[in-house]
Formats: C-alpha cells, structure tokens, sequence
C-alpha cells in the first residue's frame, strides 16, 4: 500500500495553477480533441436528402419541375389526339410512329422522372423496400416511365398503348405536397380546409379526365368517340343524369367506366366527409380574420375568457351608438365555444356582416395572427367577474394583457382589471378601469350624493334622450330626456358654445353657455397643462388653446343654431347674445343626431345695480334677495377665501365624544399607509394617534373602551354601514371619499364595516388611521347582526356583492340570495336607504319588490317597449335605479368602450368620483334645496347664485317626489275617480298650498287610468255610491291588513331588541318613507323650476389649488382663519 501510494501520478500540467498564470500552452495542446458535430449529415445520402427534401426553397423547385413533368406528360398526346382527324385512325398507340419528335420529348420526360422516382425512393428507404414498391405513386411512375424506356432498347414495340392521362394522378401528388410546402414555409396552420377543397377538386378533375382520356382511346377501336363526346358521357355519369344518348360500345370502355364509379364511390366520400369535418371544425373556431379584409378595413379585437350574451350586447349596441363606428369590424377572441344564445345573435344580418367570432387564445400567437392583431385599431381585455376567484380573473387578465403588448406592441389597449392591487400590472395600458376602485367610490358617493351611481351611469350611457317620451307621466319624460346627456369635448377656438368667452373667467364661460345653449361646461384642459381640470374656478381665464369639456345632448358639431326673423336682423356682430342677463326660452330638438336650438329674444328684466331685481310680493314694495351678476374676471374680493382647511364646522380642532368625555384630534394629511399600488393620495381627515386594533371592533370592548355596540358610542350622526363578503383593499376607497377633506367635520358618519369574514391585519393597519371607522363579523342575513351594528341608527346600509354567489348553475340566480336579504331589510327597516350591487342589471326588478302594484306593473311594460325600439337604457325607469338604490358594476362597461371614441371619460369619471386628486381640479358634492332656496325659483337662477356666490358649478338634480303605489287594478280606478270627484274642490286649497310648498302639484292620472280601463269595463259605466263605498270599505281594510302586518314585523325587531339588551326607542321612531320615487335630472334646462327637497349636484372648485404650499397649520391658526372669513361665508350661502 505505501508503495501505491508513493508512486501516485503527480497533478496533470493543466490543474497547475503556476502554467496558468505564465500562459504555458504547450501541454494543454496535447491534450486537446477536435470534435466534429452533425456527422451525420455529411454523408451523400444525408446532402442529398437536405437539398431534395428538407430544404424548403430546394424542395418546392422539385416539386414545381415534377408537377410540370407530369401535366406535360399529359398534354402533349392528349393535345396530338384533339388536332388530329380521327377518320385517319391515328391512335395513341401510332404517335410515336406518326410523329418521332413527340416520341423523343416522351422518351426524355420518361428517363427523367424514372430517376427522380428511383432517387426519392433510395432517400427515402427506412429498410422494408416493399412498402415503398407498392405504394400507389411508385407503381404509376412505373408504369408510365418504364415502358418508354424500354422502347429505346426495342424499337419494334414503340406503338404500344400507353395510358399516360393516368400521370394526373401524380401531377395531384405533386400539387399537394407542392401547396403543403408553401403553407409550412409561411407558417399557415389554418390551412387545412383549404388543402381539403383542394384536394376534392383535384380528384374530381382526375376522375374526369381519367374517365375521358381512357373512353376516348378504348373506343377508337369501335366508334372513335371524340374528346368532347368523351368528356360530356363522364360528367353526365358522375352527376348520375345518365342521359343515354352516349354510351361506350365495347366492353374495355364499359369496363373502365365500372372501375372509375367504384373509384369515385369509395373515394369521393371519404374526401366529403373529411371537408364536412374540416367545415364544422371551422365553424367552431371561426376561422380567421382576413389579411385583405385587415388592411382595407378597421377593426377592433374583443378578448373574453368566457362570452355572455349580456356583455355582447351591451358592447355591440354601445360601441355601434356612435356614427363614426358603423363602419369597423368586431373580432372577437375567446378560448370557449360560443353558445347557443350567442350564436343566435350573431347569426341577426345586423350583426353577422359586422361581428367575427374566432375561437382561440391570446396566448397564442398563430390566434393573434388569425385575428390580425398587429392591425387592430384596438383591443379590448375584458375580465370574468363570474369567477369565485377574482385573483386568479385576474391573472389571466394581466396574462392576455402582456401577450397582446408583446406580439402587437402599437395596438392600443383597453383593459378591464377586478383588484386594484393588480393594477399596476397593466399600467402600460392605454386605458385602464379597475372594477372594485370605481364599485366603491361610486357606493360611497351614494351614500353623501343620493343616486351617483345612476348619474355616472347615465353619462357613460350613450343616448339620444328619446326614453320615455310617449309616457304620459311627467317626471318620466323629463327623466328620458335628461338621460341623454353625455360628456364632449371641443377646442375653445373651434367652438360657438364658448368661442365669445375667450378671456373670460371659467364660471363666467359655464354660466353663460348654459344660459345661451343649455350647455353645461364642467372642465378644460390648458395646452400647457395636460392634466383636465374639473371647474378649475373664477381665476382660470379660458384661453383658445383651452380644450372645453362639457354636457350636452349631443355634441356641438352634430348641433343647428336656429335664430328668429328679429334676432337675424338685430343680432350684433359681436354675438349671438346682447348682455349677460337675458334668459332665452330654449326648445331642444334631438333628430338623427342633430339638436337644433331655437334661441327666441326675450325682454331682459329691469337691472339695478348690477344685479337681479325681484318682482314685488303681495303688492307691497319688499323685494325678494336679488342675485348678483358673474363676473368676467375673477376679482379677489367677490371669491371665496380658501377655509376648508380650517374646517368652520368646528370652533377647534378636538372632537369631544358625549359618552367618554374624551378627546379625540384629528388632523388632515395624507393616508400613511395605502393598501395598493396606483391610487393618487387624497388630503383626508385622519386621527393625530393611529387607533388601535382593538379599538376598531365595534361589537367587542377592549381595554381602552367598554362599548359593545352602536349605540354606546353615542354617535352624533346617522351610521353608513357596509356589508361586504372580505375586507378586500377596494374597500379602502369606500373610506377614502367619506373621509375625504373637503368633508365638514361635523358631518362625518361614522362607518361600520359588516364582514363576512374577519379583516387580517394588513387592512387593519390602512383604516386604523381614519376616524369613526369600525368593523364587526356578521351578516345581513343576520338580524342580531344587523341590530348589533346599529342598523336603526344607520341612513345608508350599502350590500356590496359577494364574491361566492357570483358563480351558479343559472347565471341569473347568483343574486338571488341577496335581493331576497334586501327585501326583508326593506321590510323590517322601512326608513334605511339600503344601497345594494348586483351581479346582473336585469335582476333589478325584483328591488323593492311589490307583487300587486300596478305601478310596477306599468313599469315593467315600459321598460319593455323601450328594450323593443332598441334602447340602450331600458332599465332606467325601475324606481330602485332610478333612485340610485340599485347599481351592477356591470353598467360601468361601457365607460370602457366610450373610451375608444372619447379617451377622456376615464379620467373625468375618476375625478368625479374622488379616485384621482388632480391639483386645482374640483370634486363633486350635493347641496339640498330649503324652504329657504325657494326664492331662486329655476335652475338657470340657481345656475347664476352658485357661479356668482362660491364658483360652483351645478350638474344636474336629484329629486324626490310624493307617490301613491297602489295595490291592485280596481285600487287604481277609485283613486282616478276620487281625484275626479274632489278636483273641483280641492283646486282652491291646492293653489293656496303650491304658493307654500312648491313640490306639492297635481299628479297626472292618465296612465293609472289606461292601466283599468279593462276592469273600468267589468264595472260597467255607471258605478252607483253604494258600491264606490262598498271599494272604499275594502281599502280601509286593507290598510288596516297591512298595519297589523307592519305591526307584527315591529314586535319581532323589537323582541330580539330586547334580547340583546339595546334599547327600542330608536326603532319606535322610524317611519315609512315607501312612498315616494325618485330620479336624476342631468343639465336640466334653465327654466327647470326647483322644488322643495331638491338635491343639486354641484362641481365645486378645488379649495387647495391658489393655497400657498405651507406646513400644516396647527389648531390656533385654523381657527384665527376661520374668525377671519366666517363673515365672508355667510354672505354667499344661499
């Protein structure tokens, strides 16, 4: 063993690191190999075999001369029989004897295909050589090349037939793989349908000219039938006519034609099969989007994971709303089947030369390419909100989104997200909405501005304000023809709506233009500043580079200014209008896109003192307030100083709790800790100390506090209460806006978040910090729940959507479970504005639900006719919509689609909602309409108080009128009677009334009577008082049904109160406010008189945006600035 180990090789010249470092090279080199790779393609066979086969450009130029061979095999005896006389009797057989020439081109033609079949045949061999000699090719090629070459050797057998028609057989071999190599060399997958028809119409040509060919030789030796006759005997054999007035005579051509019917028997159905096949799978996939079709055309690519026919139509009728879009083709893109409904619609001629369905995947390229992606004028990215796992929705989303940048990189994109926290992963997008964002910010407005998910609903909602209008209610009309409002824009240069205020103040251009055209001018954006800037205030001075953003019926291009004969003939040069202060009648004419405006000259009012002067009242010499006039040029001391930073509500900056007698701070910054990535940071009302996590549930006390309930608390204003499945990171921007600064202090309500499942602690850490925000575990379907969480203390219950009963075996049923817990809230707690989110917009019918009320019944059929003139917006008139009670986030949709044609809604819907901060761009908020505003009288004075007063700009109006819901038909036919009867009576205290209490008017019965008229016709004409008291007894009876009813209904809640220990006096305060509905009014017209309880939507200028950037100032400061301007306020309110 020692000697082993003494005599162990010392380390080999390249592991010594001494040679490595001096460069020694000359022991590595004898150790070197050279290794030669891919031997195997050296050989002769193997370079033969790469230029005759795998070669593509080598391989196609052998295809080409093979084919060619064969046709020129075939036509050159084929074209000596044609020309020839057959009473010579030459034959096929006599050719080569008649013409030698003919003989040696054959001769030729013959050695070389030989020896391409020989080579392709020795390339080709894998070691069983009979497989290959009796393929089909090869013993063709045998039999019309070996016989020519045999002749060379004897001469004596040169007119031997030889059926060379036969080599169109092989010309067909040739052709299809020729076609093949062309589909592989452009990469054509597609193509197979394609090989498929051509590969039928080779064989049917084959069997044709097989057929003819070979009766014309075999009867030669008979009746010499000529080629023609030939030829006209196959086609009416093969289409199974079978004329008979041709026939073959002698029994090798009647043989030959028994062989070619079996042939085609056996072959021709195999290949129909396979292209029925081929057709059917084409007709599942779709096919392709043409090339030409691409390049001639414009069209616009869908990407869906799963297509409804709810969101096909809802993007088919929004996209095609807009005139410029008629023109552009649909390709839509999904890896399902398409289903029988869609099918269905797309097989509609409005539809079917419009809308392409291509079944396949964005991930895939050869789909991208079958869809014509790279010249797409757009591509649309839609999630699946069906899905019980809207994470994993959108990772597949995020997926597509990265696969269309990466193979189309300058197709614009429009991506729907779910989660806000996947966001930042299609930043790169050209447009981008992100469902939960806006779902909460639009419910959380809801709760501080009644109804504005149905405003922002209307104003993404293309219409031309037609809904409604052969209704005989009023407020029916007026709601279908302010729902055709939507957002334009144009150049301020460009514009007759604003082209005379250049130079003018911002709020002078939107109170004028609204007074002139009823044109509601909301926004501009400065060529020097990219940013829109809603109601940037009085010291924006519109310039001509300004881009105007504005609410219209339409837009100014597709508007007709139409003058009377006096104004054509007074109208100044300088303008349509002479002064500020005239108020014209405006009549709006919506036709086939077109308003014309008809601005009538009325006489001003009497002017004094620059302003407004009121007429007289009662005779006597008061004088209602006047209304002063909006200034051109922002003058410092008419506009508001910038307060709300100091927060005039309160006279400190500490909260004093009634309960604990504790001081809580708060403080106005920006939220420390954002849950998500891609949310602009908004000013907002936080605590000084971040609340702990114990302290933010609202059912279990803790060290720090003992309350266990809503009502411990001691609350000074009304609950919003949310009910959520997860405390999910949208829904930090329900919280954002209702803790936003612009908010009073004082009016701040308290928010309790109902959890299905408790939050984790990374939610926690981002409410923790905002004030009055609470959280408890429970359900709605709970009523100890819902007790425990102060539902009788609550003005907003909001139930947000599940993310488990999205998904059910019926898709129209995944919201069953909460429109049933709604209506029994809506039962137990008749004063609680419940806000509810549905999965499908047509299930909002069953809101509020009332089996017997003939009012919803009338409802129903209207919004059945609407749907049957194609209206986009059928579901407008439904009392829980139009109230802003009820909201799908699949409205929200078409805000993505308009965003093709207008790529600014995007961003103006996420300002109006309070998602994005821009500086110096303003918010919405409400003001109500007191008994006290009354004396305004119109919107156009309200207009002209809030752009004179605060720089507000006011949008449209919420309004909430007294109505009777009635319970059956006959109910319906005593109540029109009944005011009948009293209208005589009644019209004195009426008048009386109105001049008091301007909501109070007369209601129109014409619909409710057109409703009995067939029970009016069971009662005959004459009703006699017996039995009109006899209905009248039925009604009071049944009010006292529904009394005990609501009775019984109290005692429960009451008793489950009591169980829990909470007191019931706040129950036994609440009352039925049922009967009423309500609607929005966007850009009402001028004259629109106001009513009491009216909620005005206002755009109010940015507080911060002429505020000098300053530390933040501590509580002595805010209040010296709020003694210095509280005088100021109090002149402007209204």
């Amino acid at each position: 063993m020692e000697q082993l180990e003494s005599e162990v090789p010392p380390l080999p010249p390249r592991f010594r690191f001494r040679d490595l470092l001096l460069g020694d090279q000359s022991f590595q080199n004898d150790d070197r190999v050279q290794v030669e790779f891919y031997v195997n393609e050296n050989t002769f066979k193997e370079r033969l075999k790469l230029f005759f086969i795998k070669n593509q450009r080598s391989s196609k130029c052998g295809e080409h001369l093979h084919m060619s061979l064969k046709w020129l095999f075939c036509y050159l005896p084929e074209s000596i029989l044609v020309t020839d006389n057959p009473g010579q009797g030459v034959n096929a057989s006599h050719i080569c004897i008649y013409y030698p020439l003919f003989w040696y081109v054959q001769v030729i033609v013959a050695i070389i295909s030989f020896l391409e079949t020989m080579l392709l045949m020795y390339l080709s061999y894998k070691g069983n050589i009979w497989e290959q000699i009796f393929q089909v090719s090869f013993l063709l090629e045998m039999i019309n090349t070996v016989p020519f070459i045999i002749t060379i050797f004897w001469p004596s057998i040169r007119n031997i037939f030889i059926p060379v028609f036969l080599n169109c057989w092989l010309a067909k071999c040739a052709l299809e793989n020729m076609i093949n190599d062309v589909h592989r060399a452009i990469q054509r997958t597609n193509s197979a349908m394609f090989n498929q028809v051509l590969i039928l119409i080779c064989t049917l040509l084959c069997l044709v000219f097989t057929g003819t060919c070979g009766i014309q030789h075999l009867e030669r030796a008979g009746k010499n039938l000529s080629l023609f006759n030939s030829f006209y005997f196959c086609i009416v054999t093969f289409s199974t006519v079978g004329f008979g007035d041709v026939t073959p005579r002698i029994w090798p051509s009647q043989l030959l034609v028994v062989i070619m019917i079996c042939v085609a028997l056996v072959v021709l159905p195999l290949q129909f099969e396979e292209l029925i096949y081929l057709w059917m799978e084409r007709q599942k996939s779709g096919g392709n989007y043409s090339r030409h079709r691409a390049q001639t055309e414009k069209h616009v690519v869908l990407c869906v994971s799963a297509l409804k026919i709810d969101l096909l139509m809802d993007f088919l009728n929004e996209f095609y709303a807009h005139p410029r879009l008629q023109d552009y083709y649909v390709v839509i893109l999904c890896p399902s089947e398409m289903d029988l409904q869609v099918r269905r619609v797309l097989q509609i001629p409005l539809w079917s030369q419009r809308v392409i369905y291509l079944q396949g995947s964005v991930l895939k390229d050869q789909d991208l390419l079958r869809a014509k992606m790279d010249d797409a004028e757009a591509c649309f990215i839609l999630s699946s909100r069906n899905e019980v796992d809207r994470m994993a929705a959108d990772h597949q989303t995020i997926l597509r989104a990265w696969a269309v940048k990466d193979f189309a990189p300058n197709c614009p994109l429009y991506v729907q997200i779910l989660k806000p926290e996947n966001k930042f992963h299609v930043k790169f997008a050209d447009h981008v909405v992100c469902e939960e964002e806006f779902k909460y910010a639009m419910l959380a407005l809801n709760c501080v501005c009644p109804a504005t998910s149905t405003l922002v609903t209307l104003l993404v909602h293309t219409s031309r304000g037609r809904e409604g209008q052969q209704s005989p209610e009023q407020w029916q009309r007026m709601y279908g023809c302010c729902s055709g409002n939507e957002v334009y824009h144009i150049r301020l240069c460009d514009s007759k709506f604003f082209g005379e205020y250049n130079g003018k103040s911002f709020t002078y251009a939107s109170f004028h233009a609204h007074k002139k055209y009823g044109v509601c001018l909301i926004g501009i954006k400065s060529e020097d500043n990219k940013s829109i800037l809603l109601n940037p205030g009085p010291r924006h001075i519109m310039a001509a580079t300004d881009t105007c953003y504005y609410i219209n019926i339409t837009k100014e291009e597709n508007s007709a200014f139409i003058f009377n004969q006096e104004e054509r003939k007074g109208r100044p040069a300088g303008g349509i209008y002479d002064g500020p202060s005239q108020l014209p009648v405006h009549s709006i004419i919506a036709s086939m896109g077109t308003v014309a405006m008809d601005l009538q000259n009325t006489s001003p009012p009497d002017v004094s003192g620059g302003k407004l002067v009121p007429p007289t009242v009662n005779g006597t010499g008061s004088r209602r307030p006047s209304i002063a006039p909006v200034q051109e040029l922002a003058d410092s001391a008419s506009i508001l100083p910038c307060d709300l930073l100091s927060d005039q509500s309160e006279d400190d900056s500490v909260f004093t709790d009634e309960k604990d007698h504790s001081s809580t701070e708060y403080v106005k910054g920006y939220p420390p800790n954002s849950p998500y990535i891609g949310s602009s940071p908004t000013l907002c009302h936080l605590l000084a100390e971040k609340a702990p996590f114990c302290c933010l549930r609202l059912d279990q006390g803790c060290r720090h506090n003992s309350f266990e309930d809503a009502k411990a608390y001691g609350f000074k204003n009304k609950l919003i209460i949310v009910s959520a499945e997860t405390a999910g990171n949208g829904l930090y921007n329900f919280i954002v806006p209702l803790r936003a600064y612009y908010r009073p202090r004082k009016e701040l309500n308290p928010i309790v978040l109902l959890l299905d499942n408790p939050p984790d602690n990374h939610f926690l850490e981002a409410i923790c910090c905002f004030p009055m925000v609470y959280y408890m575990a429970g359900t709605i379907d709970n009523l100890d729940s819902l007790l425990q969480c102060g539902i009788i203390y609550a003005d907003n219950l909001v139930v947000v959507d599940k993310e488990s009963t999205m998904s059910a075996e019926e898709d129209y049923m995944a919201d069953a479970k909460t429109i049933v817990n709604v209506q029994t809230m809506f039962r137990l707690f008749p004063s609680l504005s419940i806000i509810t989110e549905l999965t499908h917009p047509s299930n909002m019918r069953f809101m509020q639900f009332r089996a017997k009320d003939c009012y919803s019944l009338a409802l129903s059929k209207l919004e059945k006719k609407e749907r049957d003139k194609g209206s986009n917006l059928a579901f407008m008139f439904r009392l829980p919509f139009a109230a802003g009670r009820v909201f799908s986030i699949s409205m929200l949709d078409t805000l993505l689609y308009q965003s093709f044609v207008k790529d600014y809604m995007i961003l103006i819907a996420r300002l109006l909602l309070g998602l994005d901060t821009t500086p110096g761009s303003g918010y919405l908020c409400a003001m109500k309409v007191t008994e006290e505003d009354l004396w305004i009288s119109t919107y156009g004075r309200l207009f002209q108080k809030l752009c004179s007063s605060s720089a507000e700009i006011p949008i449209g109006i919420y309004r909430t009128e007294s109505h009777i819901f009635s319970t059956s038909e006959s109910q319906v036919s005593v109540s029109v009677d009944d005011c009948e009867d009293t209208k005589d009576r009644g019209d004195e205290s009426r008048s009386n009334d109105q001049s008091d209490h301007p909501l109070l008017r007369k209601k129109s019965m014409q619909w409710a009577r057109r409703l009995s008229k067939k029970s009016v016709r069971w009662q005959g004409v004459s009703r006699d008082s017996s039995k009109d008291h006899a209905q009248r007894i039925a009604q009071q009876r049944l009010n006292l049904y529904r009394r005990s009813e609501r009775e019984e209904l109290s005692e429960l809640v009451r008793n489950r109160m009591r169980h829990l220990g909470l007191p019931t006096s706040g129950y036994d305060e609440q009352n039925d406010h049922q009967n009423t509905l309500s609607y929005v009014l966007i850009n009402p017209s001028p004259d629109t008189r106001l009513e009491l309880n009216d909620i005005v939507y206002l755009i109010r200028s940015d507080p911060l945006a002429h505020v000098p950037e300053v530390p933040p100032v501590h509580s002595s400061s805010l209040k010296e600035r709020h003694e210095s301007s509280i005088d100021t306020r109090e002149d402007t309110q209204l």
